[in-house]
């Protein structure tokens, strides 16, 4: 069974957040229509939050508005398939029981959205890879921020975005945008 795993889709990464991702708006609007597509084909969906441990920051504060999920999102209530799971680090299979659920699933393959792509959105998948599940990302439902190092450089957050989905890709990750998806099963009802 496929499993939808969404990442962080927490009000900290909005434009009023301590986190602000520029393409969160794109990014949501996906991650709603994955969220849709899930619950119609009756399958799995993990919402992953973050909090920080106390003392790290003001961010991702449990119980607060920047920790909250994003307007529109979050686990359907009295929908068994829908479970939400809290971490204090970057991969959601560390400390958390999802990967156990995803197994009582018979779960053996996983389509990971949220944010930061180049963070918890990576490290999330790296551990699926290792624990040997397939594992795919749709880019158009993922966000990063911009970064900057006085010896590395800078990069925008979309290249931040590129270049950790690039690195997921080719450690055997899957890139799958439903664009291209619908594109695609235009084309077979064409045929």
């Amino acid at each position: 069974m496929n499993a939808l795993i969404v990442i962080d889709a927490q009000n900290e990464f909005s434009a009023n957040g301590q986190r602000p991702v520029p393409n969160i708006g794109e990014a949501v609007q996906v991650i709603v229509e994955r969220v849709a597509q899930a619950r119609r084909e009756k399958r799995p969906i993990a919402w992953v939050r973050h909090f920080n441990k106390p003392g790290e920051s003001a961010a991702f504060v449990p119980a607060t508005w920047g920790a909250e999920f994003l307007e529109s999102l979050g686990p359907k209530a009295g929908r068994s398939l829908e479970n939400e799971f809290h971490k204090n680090v970057y991969g959601a299979f560390t400390g958390s029981k999802i990967g156990e659920w995803l197994e009582q699933l018979e779960t053996k393959e996983v389509l990971i959205t949220g944010f930061y792509t180049h963070g918890c959105v990576s490290t999330t998948s790296r551990e699926a890879i290792m624990k040997g599940l397939i594992v795919s990302l749709d880019p158009d439902a993922t966000g990063a921020c911009d970064m900057a190092h006085e010896e590395l450089g800078t990069l925008t957050a979309d290249e931040v975005r590129r270049s950790a989905l690039l690195q997921l890709a080719n450690m055997g990750a899957q890139i799958t945008s439903m664009q291209r998806e619908e594109v695609a099963a235009e084309r077979e009802a064409c045929t």
